[in-house]
C-alpha cells in the first residue's frame, strides 16, 4: 500500500514559465512522484509522492541541482505580521531605488547616443561628440552602461546559472542578448584608433537600456502581483494583535496569538473578535461581512459562536474562546485559499507545455535567423540586432502569468462574496456543470422546524398557541422550539406557568398550568391514549399531511382545541435561486432523505426537475455517479456529514458553510453564507475566471507568435524596419503587466 504524501515548498529564483517547467519536470523524473505542480505566482511547489520511495530531501536536492533555491514551505497564516511585511517592504524599496538609478542613468546614456540622430542634433559638450572626439564619445557610453548592468546584474546571474544547469530561461535570453550587444560595442570600442567610424555602430544603450525597460517591467509586475494577493493578506489583517483577557473582574491585554481555549475575553463595542468562540455574557450585532460577504450584522447573544476577526458592533461581548490557530475559521479559509491558489486548473497545461520547450527554441531560431542574415550579406551590426532583438522579445513571462494570476484573482474574488474554492481545477470545471444535486435539508431548507400551520377551532389560532408553547416551555426538543417561536413571532407572551410536565417519548408533552388547567401536545396516538375526539380536524390534517408537515394535536381539558403544522421551511433564496439554475439550462435535482410526501411538496414549491426521496448517504454518492455515467457534468450541494460522500463523488462539491466541518472538508467549493444562490454565482465566477485566462493565454501566445518573426527581421524582407533591442525589451515587459493587468479587472466584476 501506497504512502502517499503532499508537501508544498517555497521555491526562488523562478523568472518566467520555462524555470517552472524546469522545477517540475526534474521533479516529476523521480521515481515515486505522482503529482508535481509549480505556481509561478506564488513561487510554491505542490508535489504528491510515495513515502517510500521518495524523501522531502531527494525533492530539495532535484531542484537546487537545476538551479533553484527551494525551502518548506511556511503558511501565511502562521507568519507573524512582522515577518510577512518586512522583507517584502525592504525588498520593494530596493528594487525601487535600483529602478530610478537605472532610467536616470538610461536617459543620459540614450540622450548622449540617439541625440546626435535627430534632424537638429540635441546639444552635447564638444569633448563628447562622436565627430570630434568618438574615443570620449564610446568611453562615456561605456562608463553609463556599466553602472546599468550591475543595477541589473540578476539577470546575467540567474540567466548564465539556469544555462549552466541547462535550463536555459527568460533570464538567459535577456543575459546573452544584452551580453553580446556589449561585448561587441566594447570590442568596436579598441578598434576605434584604427578605425572612427566604428563609432556608429555602437550598441551600448540597447545593451544597457533592455535590462532598464526589463526592470521597470519586473518592477510593476511585482507590484501587480501583489495586488493580486490582496484577498489573503486582507484575511490575515483581520485578527487583531492583542486581547482584553479577562481574569475575575479585572481585564490585561495580552497578545492574541497567547490565548488557549478555555480563556474569556472582553470585547469591546467596535473591537474585533480576536478568534472563534462562544459569548457567554453580552448581546450585539456582529459583521461578519469580511468572511460572509453578508453585509446585515448578525445579533449575537449568550450561546452563539463567533468568528474570530469579526467586528462587534454596539454592546460588549464576554467570549469564550473555543479555536485557536489552525482551527479557526479564519485559519481554514485562509488555507483553502491558499490550496486553490497553488493548484493549476487543466487549462494550464496548454502553457505548460509549451514553456518547457519554448527558451530551447527561442535560443534556436535567434541562431538560425542570425546565421540567414549573415549569408544574405548583412554587416554584424545588423546580425546582432536581430540575434539580440529575437532573445529578449520572446520572454515566456506572459505564458506563465496567463493562469495563475487571473485564479488568484478570481478565488480572491469569490471570497469578498461568500465563496471560497478549493482548486484551480474546480474554478475552471463549475461553468461545465449540467446537473445540479440539491440536498433538502440545511441547503434548500432552514435545516431546522417551524410552525407553518394553524388548524384552530371555536377558541382561535391565539389561544391555541399560546397553551401549546406554555406545555412545550418546558423541553428542549426541536418540535417545541418550534412552537415557542412562532408564539415569540405573534407576540404572545407572557406564557401561563407550568405547575409540572411529563414528556412521553415519541409522543408528545403533558402539562399542568399553575391554574389547574391540564394540557396535552402531540401525536394523534397521544390524544387517542387520552380518549380525545380530534375528528374536527381529521380533513385538515389529513390535507396537511399529504404536504409532508408533522402534526402537533393540541387539548385543554381533554378537548381537542386543533392542530399544529410543523415543517422545516424553503429559505427565501432558494427558489430564485434555483429559478435561474434551470433558466441557464441546467438540471436541478433534489435529493433527501425525508419521506416521499414531504419531499415532493418541497420540489413543488421550489420548482425543481426532479425530486429523488428516501435516501440514505450511501444512495447520494450512488445517484450523483448515476447522473455521471449518464453523461452529466454534476455539481452537488450539501450541508451535512451525510453528504460527505456525495460531495467527493461528485464532478464539483459544494458544502453550505453552515454546515458540518467535515461537508466543508470534502467540498470543493464552500458557500460562506449558506445562500443557495451563490451556486449560480459560483458558476459565473466560473465562468469569468475562464474567460480571463482564456484572454491572457490568448494575449501571452498572440504577442509571441506577432512578435518574434519581427525581430528576426520579416518586416525587412518587404522594406519594414528593423525592431531594435530597446523596443523588445520594453514590448517583453509591457506583455507580462498587460496580462496581469487584465487578470485584475477581475476585481471590478459583480457575480
Amino acid at each position: 500500500m501506497k504512502n502517499v504524501k503532499e508537501e508544498v515548498y517555497r521555491v526562488d529564483g523562478m523568472t518566467c514559465a520555462a524555470c517552472s517547467s524546469a522545477v517540475e519536470r526534474v521533479t516529476r523524473k523521480l521515481e515515486g512522484v505522482e503529482r508535481s505542480d509549480v505556481n509561478l505566482t506564488t513561487g510554491r511547489l505542490t508535489i504528491a509522492y510515495d513515502g517510500e520511495k521518495v524523501t522531502p530531501e531527494m525533492i530539495m536536492q532535484k531542484v537546487t541541482k537545476a538551479g533553484f533555491e527551494i525551502a518548506p514551505y511556511v503558511p501565511q497564516a502562521e507568519e507573524t505580521k512582522a515577518e510577512k511585511r518586512r522583507p517584502s517592504d525592504e525588498e520593494g524599496r530596493g528594487e525601487r531605488r535600483s529602478l530610478i538609478a537605472a532610467v536616470f542613468l538610461s536617459v543620459l546614456l540614450l540622450y548622449i547616443s540617439m541625440g546626435q540622430m535627430f534632424a537638429y542634433k540635441l546639444p552635447i559638450p564638444s569633448f563628447l561628440d562622436p565627430a570630434v572626439s568618438p574615443t570620449n564619445y564610446a568611453l562615456t557610453q561605456l562608463l553609463l552602461t556599466i553602472p546599468i548592468l550591475y543595477l541589473g546584474r540578476r539577470f546575467f546571474i540567474g540567466g548564465f546559472k539556469a544555462l549552466f544547469h541547462r535550463n536555459p530561461n527568460m533570464d538567459s535570453l535577456v543575459a546573452i542578448g544584452s551580453g553580446c550587444s556589449f561585448l561587441y560595442s566594447l570590442f568596436l570600442t579598441y578598434q576605434l584608433p584604427w578605425n572612427p567610424m566604428h563609432v556608429h555602430h555602437l550598441y551600448y544603450e540597447s545593451a544597457a537600456v533592455v535590462i532598464t525597460f526589463i526592470m521597470l517591467g519586473k518592477y510593476l509586475e511585482a507590484g501587480s502581483k501583489r495586488k493580486t494577493k490582496g484577498a489573503i493578506e486582507k484575511l490575515m489583517a483581520l485578527t487583531p494583535d492583542t486581547a482584553l483577557l479577562l481574569e475575575g473582574e479585572a481585564t490585561r491585554e495580552v497578545p492574541s496569538s497567547t490565548l488557549k481555549p478555555g480563556d474569556l475575553v472582553l470585547v469591546r463595542p467596535g473591537a474585533r473578535i480576536p478568534l472563534d468562540g462562544t459569548v457567554m455574557q453580552g448581546e450585539s450585532g456582529v459583521d461578519e461581512s469580511m468572511l460572509t460577504g453578508e453585509s446585515m450584522p448578525v445579533e449575537k447573544a449568550p450561546g452563539s459562536s463567533v468568528i474570530g476577526g469579526s467586528v462587534n458592533y454596539n454592546g460588549a461581548l464576554r467570549v469564550r474562546v473555543d479555536r485557536i490557530g489552525e482551527d479557526t475559521t479564519l485559519s481554514k479559509i485562509i488555507r483553502i485559499m491558499e490550496d486553490a491558489q497553488g493548484r493549476k486548473a487543466p487549462i494550464s497545461k496548454i502553457a505548460d507545455r509549451v514553456a518547457g520547450v519554448f527558451v530551447p527554441v527561442v535560443m534556436a531560431i535567434a541562431v538560425v535567423a542570425a546565421i540567414l542574415w549573415a549569408i544574405a550579406g548583412k554587416e554584424p551590426e545588423f546580425v546582432l540586432r536581430v540575434f539580440t532583438s529575437v532573445l529578449v522579445i520572446a520572454c515566456p513571462c506572459a505564458l506563465g502569468l496567463a493562469t495563475p494570476t487571473a485564479i488568484m484573482v478570481g478565488t480572491g474574488l469569490g471570497a469578498a462574496n461568500g465563496i471560497l474554492v478549493r482548486s484551480g481545477e474546480a474554478l475552471e470545471q463549475l461553468h461545465n456543470v449540467t446537473t445540479v444535486l440539491l440536498d433538502k435539508t440545511g441547503t434548500i431548507t432552514e435545516g431546522k422546524p417551524a410552525v407553518t400551520d394553524i388548524l384552530a377551532g371555536n377558541r382561535g389560532e391565539s389561544e391555541l398557541l399560546t397553551l401549546a408553547a406554555a406545555a412545550e416551555s418546558m423541553s428542549d426538543h426541536p418540535l417545541a422550539k418550534a412552537v415557542r417561536d412562532r408564539a415569540e413571532t405573534m407576540g404572545l407572551s407572557p406564557l401561563p406557568a407550568v405547575v409540572s410536565s411529563d414528556n412521553f417519548s415519541g409522543r408528545g408533552i403533558r402539562a399542568k398550568l399553575v391554574d389547574g388547567r391540564d394540557i396535552l401536545v402531540g401525536s394523534r396516538r397521544l390524544m387517542e391514549e387520552n380518549g380525545i375526539d380530534t375528528a374536527a380536524f381529521e380533513d385538515g390534517a389529513a390535507r396537511l399531511a399529504s404536504e409532508g408537515r408533522t402534526l402537533l394535536y393540541v387539548s385543554v381539558d381533554g378537548t381537542a382545541l386543533g392542530a399544529l403544522g410543523v415543517a422545516d421551511v424553503v429559505k427565501p433564496t432558494s427558489v430564485e435561486a434555483i429559478r435561474k439554475l434551470r433558466e441557464d439550462g441546467r438540471k436541478v435535482v433534489m435529493l433527501t432523505g425525508d419521506n416521499q410526501a414531504a419531499a415532493e411538496q418541497i420540489g413543488r414549491q421550489v420548482g425543481a426537475d426532479e425530486v429523488i426521496a428516501e435516501v440514505l448517504p450511501v444512495d447520494k454518492a450512488a445517484m450523483v455517479r448515476k447522473h455521471q455515467e449518464a453523461g452529466e457534468v454534476v455539481l452537488m450541494v450539501g450541508d451535512g456529514i451525510n453528504d460527505a460522500p456525495a460531495l467527493v463523488q461528485a464532478d464539483v462539491g459544494a458544502a453550505v458553510g453552515a454546515g458540518s466541518d467535515i461537508a466543508i472538508e470534502a467540498g470543493d467549493i464552500v458557500l460562506m453564507k449558506s445562500d443557495l444562490g451563490d451556486v449560480g454565482r459560483a458558476i459565473r465566477l466560473s465562468r469569468l475566471t475562464l474567460r480571463n485566462i482564456k484572454q491572457n493565454l490568448f494575449w501571452a501566445f498572440c504577442y509571441n507568435t506577432i512578435g518574434i518573426p519581427i525581430a528576426a527581421g520579416v518586416l525587412t524582407l518587404f522594406g519594414g524596419p528593423l525592431l531594435d533591442p530597446m523596443f523588445a525589451g520594453l514590448a517583453m515587459s509591457l506583455s507580462s503587466v498587460c496580462v496581469v493587468t487584465n487578470a485584475l479587472r477581475l476585481r471590478g466584476k459583480k457575480l
